[in-house]
């Protein structure tokens, strides 16, 4: 009997230990939004306290105020959340017109000072803001754009900033420069400037750089800034940030194009291809429930996909025919996908924001339609530029005018529960840690907590 309740005690102990340790683990993942979206690039938090309803004064616990201008998300490790932004030094500074529209495209170009910034979290104030380089821009870019749009990355050691054709740089938590990367200078389509951020798995570093020029894929070590590989693309400018999607078989870097969706290996090698992309590809791939979605929709173009691919995939994959799948492509959306927003998979539901104020949900799992009618109007505003997240069952649309609408998940059409003002140009995806989310305006960063 001893011996019973010794064993018993023993086994207790060990999953009181494994459960401890599970739970740490959550809470570690919890702290941290190291990258653009959040761990894996999902824009989904589990945590159980994060606020459901905000203003410009209601559960504010600070605001700060962000020198310039920059898209880049604020991504956060520990006490310290790291933004990039660019200062223009002279000159007028042209205000951003929201919405869609043609004649966007600047060819002047104004002195800047690009930065790299560092915030407390407890207390908004700002810890150090490094200049990267200063000078004129290589071109102009879309007004809707900026000179600061790819959002940083961060291991916790360093915090790796991209500003296209500028370059890459590293810094230590503490804002000591550990080393820098020109990657060259290249033209985009339309004088629209750059966007795709940079991933980070392991020791190293993967950008992908479409352009008019001279499209690359590269990595590069992040103890040294040196290149280890770079590979050629046929394609032309993109803004699609790459995933790397670690499922069962393998890890791979999953990278878009107008061209061909390609994925590689971690030394640069193509697995596997598939085409059927809009014109002009900006949202990011992303994966759970064991797919992988892949997506785009240009508002003047015929193709708008969504494609949920299985792991394995080998060679071109590309759909034939009518097909809506194949031995990789579990389904196809020939007509959902949306132009600038990345979707969102909550639970089991894929959600597709579109930048005129419409919502689509479709099953994650088949790629049927949730809603009645399909695409519905979520009313309000009707310009969308930052992509959605979720968390506490319901998912969440920031606008380019800085008000949320807060929807309740699942049902058969979108159920508006509440609509959060900050009354103020967003186009920057937010983030969430510790109990709070963070909104960058076209000013300021907002950390929103229940008080």
């Amino acid at each position: 009997m001893i011996r019973a309740f010794l064993r018993d005690a023993v086994l207790l102990a060990v999953c009181v230990a494994i459960g401890t340790a599970l739970h740490a683990s959550t809470a570690f993942s919890a702290d941290n939004w190291p990258q653009f979206r959040g761990p894996g690039s999902r824009g989904v938090s589990d945590e159980a306290d994060l606020p459901d309803s905000w203003s410009r004064t209601e559960n504010v616990v600070w605001t700060a105020k962000i020198p310039g201008r920059g898209w880049s998300s604020p991504v956060i490790w520990g006490d310290r959340i790291f933004l990039t932004s660019a200062e223009q030094l002279s000159g007028k500074s042209e205000k951003v017109k929201p919405g869609l529209y043609f004649g966007g495209e600047r060819q002047r170009i104004y002195p800047h000072r690009w930065s790299v910034i560092c915030v407390d979290f407890k207390t908004g104030k700002i810890l150090w803001d490094k200049a990267a380089h200063e000078g004129d821009p290589f071109e102009g870019h879309h007004l809707k754009n900026s000179l600061a749009s790819e959002t940083p990355v961060t291991d916790g050691e360093r915090i790796y900033a991209y500003f296209g054709n500028v370059g890459l740089f590293a810094y230590d938590m503490d804002g000591k420069l550990a080393w820098t990367k020109n990657l060259g200078k290249y033209r985009t389509a339309y004088n629209w400037g750059t966007a795709s951020s940079p991933v980070l798995h392991g020791d190293r570093i993967f950008i992908v750089h479409d352009n008019e020029e001279h499209s690359f894929v590269t990595a590069i070590d992040t103890k040294t800034g040196k290149q280890i590989w770079q590979v050629e693309r046929n394609e032309k400018s993109n803004w699609a940030t790459p995933y790397l999607w670690e499922n069962d078989l393998r890890t791979e870097l999953v990278t878009c194009g107008k061209g061909k969706i390609r994925s590689y290996s971690l030394d640069g090698k193509l697995l596997w291809e598939l085409d059927g992309m809009s014109s002009i590809v900006i949202p990011t791939p992303f994966s759970v429930h064991d797919q992988l979605y892949v997506t785009s929709g240009y508002v003047m173009s015929v193709r708008k996909p969504i494609f949920a691919i299985k792991p394995g995939a080998k060679g071109d994959i590309s759909l034939k025919g009518k097909e809506t799948k194949n031995e990789f492509i579990a389904w196809f959306q020939p007509k959902g996908g949306p132009y600038n927003v990345s979707p969102i998979v909550y639970e089991k539901t894929l959600y597709v924001l579109y930048d005129r104020g419409f919502i689509s949900a479709f099953d994650a799992l088949t790629g049927k339609s949730q809603y009645q009618p399909p695409m519905v109007r979520l009313g309000g505003s009707s310009e969308y530029t930052a992509s959605p997240w979720a968390y506490n069952g319901k998912i969440f649309c920031l606008s380019e005018h800085g008000d949320t609408t807060v929807i309740a998940a699942g049902g058969t059409k979108p159920e508006i529960l509440r609509k959060n003002e900050l009354d103020e140009l967003c186009m920057a995806t937010p983030a969430t840690a510790r109990g709070s989310l963070f909104i960058r305006t076209e000013t300021q960063l907002y950390r929103i907590a229940k008080k």
